[in-house]
């Protein structure tokens, strides 16, 4: 269980795609301790489980199902060195923000344009392409989550929604680093 407040960013060091299972690796060097061992990590809002640590690069195995759902079996995929948002699941007794995230990834959007929109409080708009099948499930001010960002859906018309970001969600999660064509987890 997550909560969609983004408090690390990864880099993707590698995506290993196969027939049978693929592998990704992180460069994660601000998750401290250590991820360990089977412990679930939110990437981009996907839940998964880290199968392999060396230094600050964890790694985790991806199946059909999960490439067939995300951004990272979506063409184009990840390149090496993007930014990836990252967050380590809730435990008992810590302060809950933003919304219940499962890490559950219904389908992937592509972003259609990012402006900024405000300059004297330094707000961005992002509009996102959803696949139809999922438009009849999200609604104006409900929650959504975008690359795994906790937000609440400003506009909607049709399959295309925005949402609003505030400075420190653009500065501080790997939206700053995307550009209008990107795929999005959400």
């Amino acid at each position: 269980m997550f909560t969609g407040i983004i408090e690390h960013l990864g880099t993707l060091e590698s995506l290993a795609v196969t027939g049978s299972g693929s592998r990704i690796s992180i460069h994660a060097p601000t998750l401290a301790p250590s991820p360990a061992i089977s412990q679930s990590i939110a990437v981009n809002g996907c839940c998964l489980t880290v199968t392999a640590v060396e230094g600050n690069i964890f790694s985790a195995d991806l199946s059909p199902e999960t490439l067939s759902k995300t951004s990272f079996g979506a063409s184009p995929g990840p390149l090496r060195g993007a930014r990836l948002n990252l967050e380590k699941p809730l435990t008992v007794g810590q302060e809950f923000g933003g919304h219940f995230v499962l890490g559950h990834v219904d389908g992937v959007g592509r972003i259609t344009e990012i402006q900024h929109v405000d300059q004297k409080n330094d707000n961005w708009r992002l509009l996102v392409e959803i696949p139809v099948d999922l438009a009849g499930y999200v609604v104006p001010k409900g929650s959504i989550t975008i690359d795994g960002i906790s937000l609440t859906i400003a506009s909607l018309d049709g399959a295309l929604l925005g949402v609003t970001i505030i400075p420190h969600t653009f500065a501080n999660t790997r939206l700053g680093s995307l550009q209008p064509g990107a795929r999005v987890n959400l």
